[in-house]
């Protein structure tokens, strides 16, 4: 239903928010974090900042986080959100540190022009052949790390979202949604094939708590 352009803005942010609660409930955002640590701890020694680039942020939160984790590691991060809409780009701002507008399938981004390329939660959006321009597009924007996270298929997953998206109150749009993007989701060797399509490069896969895969490269 998100997916829908003529979904009310007003929902779509009430959505989103329920989307970043689950991120911190379900594992969306340890998922992100876990691989982003490594280029943070590896980056200690830089003297100018590293960069990022959330494409398809929602709320914000995932560059919120990253930004706290950048912290704990000494290293400065600036984030950046990308939304479809320019309504939903200024909601995500106050948590994304700055977002723009912008097409998922044709980013507003020079060659290698970003450090850390990142998305949570958006490949399912797509179709196959989309899917693969937005791996791609990723691939070409970002200049040291480029990390997908997403949902683990499963029947288990999907039921267990309903059941709690009912006691955390989520609004029915997102219980929906939620229960749909599952279903949507990848297994390790799915996602691992359409990086490797896509890019020609061989991504790190691991499966993650809450029912989460994560693929993570170097675009060069």
């Amino acid at each position: 239903m998100l997916d829908d352009p003529a979904t009310d803005p007003a929902l779509a942010a009430r959505a989103l928010r329920d989307i970043a609660r689950s991120n911190v409930w379900f594992g969306g955002a340890n998922a992100v974090i876990a691989e982003l640590t490594p280029i943070l701890i590896h980056a200690g020694t830089r003297t100018t900042p590293l960069t990022l680039l959330d494409v398809g942020t929602g709320a914000g939160d995932i560059p919120e986080l990253a930004r706290r984790a950048a912290g704990r590691s000494r290293v400065e991060l600036l984030t950046m959100g990308l939304e479809i809409t320019p309504a939903l780009a200024a909601a995500s701002r106050p948590r994304s540190g700055d977002a723009i507008a912008g097409s998922a399938l044709a980013l507003p981004f020079a060659d290698h022009s970003v450090d850390i390329v990142t998305c949570s939660q958006v490949l399912h959006h797509f179709e196959a052949a989309e899917g693969a321009r937005l791996i791609a597009e990723m691939n070409r924007v970002a200049r040291v790390r480029v990390i997908v996270s997403d949902l683990r298929r499963a029947w288990a997953a999907a039921i267990g979202f309903w059941l709690a998206s009912h006691a955390l109150r989520f609004h029915p749009v997102t219980r929906h949604d939620g229960v749909v993007s599952v279903l949507r989701g990848f297994r390790t060797h799915e996602l691992a094939a359409a990086v490797l399509s896509a890019t020609g490069r061989t991504p790190d896969v691991q499966n993650r708590r809450g029912f989460r895969v994560t693929a993570a490269w170097s675009p060069q």
